[in-house]
């Protein structure tokens, strides 16, 4: 194995050299646990922890190593090793954080193509997908559309749900795949390319750990069966972690997605949902909010058929979310901003009545 089979750049060796990198390893994160990350080479693994100057510095979550990061290192003990710096990342690919207001969560980082992988039975849902898309095409990270446990459906039913998605979402590829069977990874497979890195994205239980493990040949992560009540796979992984596959590409496994919240991703919005935004052009205002004007050319598309009204709906909806993430975020700025003025206040009054 080279670092190219894990995904090295020239660009990467270019910011080695311009930041005099020389000195430290460099490696590739497979996975993290609270601040603690395994570090993959060509040759091994390590456990490797921060910098204490690296994670006192940090401004921001986007300054601490994810999974799919290059990072420098250096070795103090047997498989140890302490993380220096993280190397400039080609993708994010990220979503609003569960719980917490105005913050975001970095799902994996350096990506090349997400794989989004749905259930043909109760989970199939195509607002999901457009949020998927939304959130790989805001990181300029193709998508690709896997559906899963086809078994489970005849032909005409499943014919039925590729022309749904194909009214909805234009140019992007589907692929479909049977996990009991394992009908379909022949297709899966030729897509696959040495050095490129995937991402698996889904809700728990449609069948991505399954999946990683019939593209490898092997075992590689854990899968729960079938439950008889939901007719549904049970969640079993429960970290993001990356594998090489022997095939030579390199696939990011990650715990299924109960949330699929959108951050700040107008540039995503733009693509995914192309369609309606090129009828806005035409619109008699210009701040048109496409609700309620007369004159709004999206809304006379979505009466004469010419846009999918749920895809319209599902828009509206991302869209509010969007703007309701920005407004926390800059809530978040004011009182951050307030709170260092205070910081300041108090250590000045400190040091006044020091003397």
């Amino acid at each position: 194995m080279t670092l190219q089979d894990l995904g090295y750049s020239n660009l990467l060796e270019q910011f080695k050299i311009e930041q005099n990198l020389d000195s430290l390893e460099i490696g590739r994160v497979i996975s993290e646990h609270k601040e603690r990350y395994v570090v993959k080479t060509p040759k091994t693994e390590f456990d490797a922890e921060l910098l204490g100057n690296l994670r006192f510095t940090a401004e921001s979550r986007y300054d601490l190593p994810a999974v799919g990061d290059w990072v420098a290192f250096s070795e103090y003990d047997d498989n140890k090793a302490i993380i220096h710096a993280v190397y400039p990342r080609i993708s994010i690919m990220e979503r609003q954080a569960v719980g917490k207001k105005g913050q975001i969560q970095i799902i994996a980082t350096n990506i090349d193509f997400g794989l989004i992988v749905q259930a043909v039975d109760r989970d199939f849902n195509i607002n999901r997908l457009e949020r998927y898309l939304t959130i790989c095409n805001a990181s300029k990270v193709e998508p690709i559309i896997v559906l899963s446990k086809i078994d489970l459906l005849g032909e005409s039913d499943l014919e039925n749900i590729i022309h749904q998605i194909k009214q909805r979402i234009k140019d992007v590829t589907i692929l479909t795949v049977s996990n009991q069977i394992a009908e379909g990874y022949d297709n899966l497979n030729q897509i696959i390319k040495k050095g490129k890195t995937y991402c698996l994205l889904g809700s728990s239980g449609v069948g991505k750990s399954t999946l990683l493990n019939h593209i490898s040949g092997k075992s590689l992560m854990k899968t729960g069966h079938i439950s008889t009540s939901v007719n549904k796979g049970r969640h079993v992984t429960s970290h993001r972690e990356l594998v090489v596959m022997e095939n030579g590409g390199i696939l990011i496994d990650n715990p299924g997605m109960r949330e699929v919240g959108i951050s700040d991703l107008s540039d995503g919005l733009e693509i995914t949902f192309e369609t309606i935004l090129e009828y806005t052009q035409n619109c008699k205002f210009k701040d048109c909010t496409h609700t309620h004007e007369k004159g709004c050319a999206v809304l006379e598309a979505v009466e004469n058929g010419n846009i999918d009204s749920n895809s319209y709906a599902n828009f509206q909806k991302i869209e509010r979310e969007k703007l309701h993430f920005e407004s926390s975020v800059l809530e978040k700025k004011k009182k951050d901003k307030s709170f260092g003025k205070l910081v300041k206040q108090v250590k000045k009054q400190r040091k006044q009545n020091k003397y």
